[in-house]
């Protein structure tokens, strides 16, 4: 008896082990399926659109510049050709008519050129290195924006979830408070206006749920749109809002360093370019020296059967120096524009430091009038949550009227949904500022 109960637990163990341990996995996956702002924005420097393109854009850069360089290598080419003479020319010499070749010509030409000199190619490989200095930022300039917008719309989500939730909640309040009015008119202490104030009141509160929970909607595409998540997979979003309320500070203090701002490490990296641009231009009266080797196979005959049968080869090497002597002032029209492309440039920079300026001052603005009023929406939601329970404990008393229970109810859901609203302006001005100071970490 006793080993048949033995057997019985072990077969229901075996049963329940495999389902219990199902459900740990099951659970395991659904946590990690919850992506944390970190998480979302990993994910989008490597996947978002904008980021592989930019990566591509690098990868084409790095071969426009190999493709420049090209010109330092041999440069080894191969021509080949065969003629039908219809009449062959004729001269006369010494009284006769002379005619001369065959009707059937044939070459083949192996030519290799190595260039020893040349400005173009000179320049090509000075500026080299601030090419791939350019392409790198413009990279970084990707991941900047990536983290910034990636930033913004994990917080709207968030907080437009957390709207949903506080609607949720006062349907739910306002659902009750609908019954007890109407219970009241039933039993005839109350007249009818009380139950019917709390219907327009809940309809008007099922609308803005409807709306809010479209927006989600909207913002989670949108935050697919920018992560470069899969369209039809589920994203879950995960984060402490006790964390994001810490979040919020930012060091007002912090002086604005301009050389920290990957807008102008580019002008400035294209000022460079400019730079050896025109001194090379300055330079273009200097020779072009290259060396050559050719090696021809020459074919004739009056028979095209017999043309291949016999070869006479020639070949050379040389030396080969060209001079620019007049030009018409090109040179002079050229590096008269490369000057003034520095100029152009300099003037942009100058510009591109007071509009940083500009984006500085304006983020620090926004910054601390949204703080401002995020705390103040704090402290109003903390009285309107006092409020609403005075009036309603003294409307269950019969002390106030329930149009003041309305009043009281509307002011609280009011607040409690600018709160959220504030709360994402101020992060966001806070990413603005982050921005504006050169401060976005993108190494993550």
């Amino acid at each position: 008896m006793k080993l048949t109960t033995y057997f019985k637990q072990l077969l229901i163990a075996c049963l329940l082990v495999p389902g219990a341990l199902m459900a740990q996995d099951n659970t395991g996956t659904a946590a990690t399926d919850s992506l944390t702002l970190e998480q979302c924005v990993g994910y989008a420097l490597e996947n978002r659109a904008a980021m592989e393109q930019a990566l591509i854009d690098e990868q084409i850069g790095e071969r426009e510049i190999r493709a420049s360089l090209s010109g330092w290598f041999p440069q080894i080419n191969a021509n080949f050709g065969s003629t039908y003479n219809i009449k062959r020319p004729q001269q006369p010499i010494g009284g006769e008519i002379i005619t001369f070749g065959q009707k059937y010509n044939s070459n083949l030409a192996l030519q290799a050129t190595q260039n020893i000199f040349d400005n173009n190619l000179l320049l090509a490989s000075r500026a080299s290195r601030s090419r791939k200095l350019l392409l790198d930022q413009q990279v970084t300039d990707t991941r900047i924006n990536t983290v910034v917008e990636v930033s913004k719309a994990f917080y709207n989500v968030l907080l437009t979830q957390e709207q949903l939730r506080i609607l949720d909640q006062n349907i739910s309040r306002q659902e009750k408070q609908f019954n007890d009015a109407r219970s009241r008119y039933d039993v005839g202490l109350v007249d009818k206006t009380d139950y019917q104030r709390a219907a327009i009141t809940l309809a008007n509160i099922r609308s803005d749920r409807k709306r809010v929970q479209e927006n989600i909607k909207a913002s989670v595409a949108y935050l697919k749109q920018l992560m470069g998540y899969p369209v039809e997979q589920q994203l879950n979003l995960t984060y402490q809002y006790a964390r994001m309320e810490q979040e919020v500070q930012v060091d007002t203090t912090e002086i604005i360093a301009f050389d920290k701002r990957v807008e102008l490490q580019q002008l400035q990296t294209q000022r460079e370019l400019l730079k050896l641009n025109t001194a090379f231009n300055r330079w273009s009266f200097l020779p072009t020296v290259s060396a050559f080797a050719n090696y021809n196979l020459l074919y004739f005959n009056n028979e095209f059967a017999n043309l291949y049968d016999q070869h006479f080869p020639n070949s050379s090497v040389g030396l080969q120096v060209a001079l620019p002597i007049f030009q018409g002032t090109r040179r002079l029209q050229n590096l008269k524009i490369a000057q003034l492309q520095e100029d152009r440039l300099d003037v942009q920079i100058e510009d591109a430091r007071r509009a940083i300026n500009t984006e500085y001052q304006t983020a620090l603005a926004n910054y601390k009038g949204d703080y401002t009023e995020w705390r103040t929406v704090q402290s109003n939601l903390e009285m309107a949550e006092e409020v609403y329970e005075i009036i309603k404990l003294q409307y269950d008393e019969g002390v106030k009227a329930y149009v003041d229970l309305i009043v009281a109810e509307t002011e609280l859901r009011t607040t409690q949904l600018n709160y959220y609203n504030a709360l994402y302006s101020v992060l966001s001005s806070k990413l603005d500022l982050q921005r504006a100071l050169g401060n976005i970490d993108i190494n993550r």
